[in-house]
């Protein structure tokens, strides 16, 4: 392990290994697809998963992505760097985990990912800070905390053109498809594909407004498979076809 923080870049290519220090990732740029002991997740902005140490694990990303990586020193550093913190540290790298950043979390890796983290006082510091941060206000995909719905955004946002199912949803949470699929009812009061729905046509609806797309481009954009489909859906979700959208936005807009 020659570095605590890195900068890493992913491909297509499966990297598949395990190692016996604790590993988190966080995603940057893109997106990249991540198993930890069998259980499948993404890591996007905002996110990270955890690794555990001497866990066999793989990961790639197809259309690239870029993630800051934290390589977990010895039980030693982490008492000795953490002090109060250490002990909720160690728990959270005990087991394999999809976790989502708050936006002050966010922020700090955001920092560092622009830094000299190569320079040994910044690397150690920031991890520091990274994991006391994490320990005592960690924002996971667990039972406890509500679901991280900045990251749900991005990603439906980033497949609006392509097919979505709750499965898909779920594990970026962690959670099994039929328990997914119930906290997300409970927290939104909407079911998941509704959301997924409702969201692409917000999009399509942007769309529309600013740009001078054909009606059946923005439709494939936003994962309709026809254009009388998608006008359809927008009749029922606006009160309007796309002709009268775009006409009221260039209405308003002289």
């Amino acid at each position: 392990m020659s570095s605590i923080l890195s900068l890493r870049q992913y491909s297509h290519d499966l990297i598949a290994h395990s190692h016996d220090h604790a590993q988190m990732v966080f995603g940057l740029i893109g997106q990249l697809d991540f198993e930890v002991a069998g259980h499948g997740s993404q890591v996007i902005r905002q996110s990270l998963v955890v690794v555990p140490g001497a866990t066999h694990h793989a990961c790639g990303s197809p259309s690239g992505s870029q993630c800051l990586v934290l390589d977990v020193p010895p039980t030693e550093w982490l008492q000795h760097t953490l002090g109060p913190h250490a002990d909720s540290s160690r728990r959270l790298l005990e087991k394999p985990a999809a976790l989502t950043l708050s936006p002050a979390q966010n922020q700090l890796v955001n920092w560092l990912a622009a830094s000299p983290i190569n320079d040994p006082v910044i690397a150690q510091q920031g991890a520091a800070l990274l994991l006391a941060s994490l320990a005592t206000d960690c924002h996971s995909a667990g039972e406890s905390q509500r679901l991280p719905l900045a990251a749900l955004d991005t990603y439906i946002d980033q497949h609006a053109a392509h097919p979505l199912q709750v499965a898909d949803l779920a594990r970026l949470t962690g959670l099994s498809s039929a328990r997914f699929h119930a906290r997300f009812l409970s927290e939104t009061g909407q079911t998941p594909m509704d959301y997924v729905r409702s969201r692409r046509l917000q999009q399509g609806l942007e769309l529309l407004r600013g740009t001078q797309l054909a009606v059946g481009e923005i439709a494939a954009q936003v994962g309709y498979s026809s254009q009388s489909a998608f006008t359809a859906a927008l009749a029922r979700e606006f009160g309007a076809t796309p002709r009268t959208l775009r006409r009221e936005s260039r209405d308003n807009s002289r």
